[in-house]
């Protein structure tokens, strides 16, 4: 990777941690996570991080289009993108520095769970290979929503506009598996491969499938070239 590209990352990782909004959506989302595991862990009295796991594809749906909602449209709507275009930089070092600097700020937004497991295992036999799986999936899921936020983003300079279009991309990919009985037979299995939540699904059993892992890093290159299609028009 180039020099420019670091800097991109590092200037996205600057302006996330600089905004009130990023606390807030973090403060937020350890709030929900760990009161929706804690309270049926203690009821259900099981060793697992199941039920983490099962809200994560709705509480990362909600979260990443906050966090993502500014990365263009603020840069669109500041006019500061084209001065971005005009330092030696390849808008392929803009794009994936962006898009790496969204996901790593995701990823830190989540090391305070890993004391979910911790906590587990103090409590109880945890198996770790859902665990292991769990937070693969989360890192793939993670990449996914940020190639559609960034997407949503790049299509308007209300970063609130911005937001809803992500949201609403992101339940489509978690939900559209869910209403299989609404479909044709004969669509149901594009459909439900389609769904982000069916594939975390499966790697968060712990089961590493390869046709999982090639679903999330397809779609996550999808949404960073239609990302690549819409910067391209707009400047």
């Amino acid at each position: 990777m180039s020099s420019a590209f670091f800097r991109v990352v590092w200037r996205e990782l600057r302006a996330a941690f600089g905004s009130p909004v990023a606390y807030i959506v973090t403060v937020i989302f350890l709030t929900v996570t760990g009161w929706f595991f804690f309270t049926p862990f203690f009821l259900n009295g099981r060793a697992d991080l199941r039920e983490f796991f099962r809200l994560l594809p709705m509480t990362l749906g909600l979260v990443v289009p906050a966090v993502t909602m500014r990365v263009f449209a603020e840069e669109f709507s500041t006019g500061s993108y084209e001065v971005l275009t005009t330092l030696p930089m390849t808008r392929f070092d803009v794009l994936l520095g962006k898009f790496t600097g969204s996901l790593l700020f995701i990823l830190l937004m989540l090391v305070p769970t890993l004391a979910y497991p911790i906590i587990v295992a103090t409590l109880g036999d945890l198996d770790p290979g859902p665990v292991v799986g769990g937070y693969l999936g989360t890192i793939l899921l993670a990449a996914l929503y940020c190639s559609v936020g960034l997407f949503a983003s790049a299509l308007t300079k209300n970063q609130i506009v911005a937001f809803i279009i992500g949201l609403a991309l992101c339940a489509f990919l978690v939900l559209i598996d869910k209403v299989l009985f609404f479909i044709p037979p004969s669509l149901t299995g594009v459909l439900q491969y389609l769904g982000a939540d069916y594939h975390f699904g499966n790697v968060a059993k712990g089961v590493i499938d390869s046709r999982d892992v090639v679903y999330f890093l397809s779609a996550t290159f999808v949404g960073l070239y239609a990302t690549n299609l819409v910067v391209e028009r707009r400047i």
